[in-house]
């Protein structure tokens, strides 16, 4: 069994879509369905999908706490451009890059708060 997609709700969905759309620039996802509530990101190689969503029940999104999307990155270095434009873009700092047990990683919030871990596992 593996992961098929993610999604985070958001009450601003222009900005939710420019935070992804940007934070997504030359990676393996790509966007790929736009509709009035929801859109979806997904990569090229795989069927996996990310989505942001306006709540189906039209109450206000919240981020659940304990509640976090990880990214499985490709290097150290990478780890670290993800960190950084996230940032730039407006999400904020949940935990610098480091090396924490045998993964290199970091973790941001979105502009909804929306807790997100960016990984390499150093072998």
């Amino acid at each position: 069994m593996r992961m098929n997609y993610f999604v985070l709700g958001s009450n601003n969905l222009d900005a939710s879509i420019k935070f992804y759309d940007a934070l997504f620039e030359n990676t393996e996802f790509k966007r790929v369905l736009s509709t009035d509530r929801m859109t979806y990101w997904q990569d090229v190689h795989t069927d996996a999908a990310f989505a942001v969503a306006k709540p189906f029940d039209e109450k206000p999104a919240t981020n659940g706490n304990g509640t976090m999307l990880g990214f499985d990155m490709n290097s150290t270095e990478e780890v670290k451009r993800f960190y950084n434009k996230a940032i730039e873009l407006g999400g904020t700092c949940e935990g610098e890059p480091n090396q924490r047990g045998p993964r290199f990683s970091a973790y941001v919030r979105d502009l909804d708060k929306n807790k997100i871990a960016l990984g390499f596992l150093n072998t």
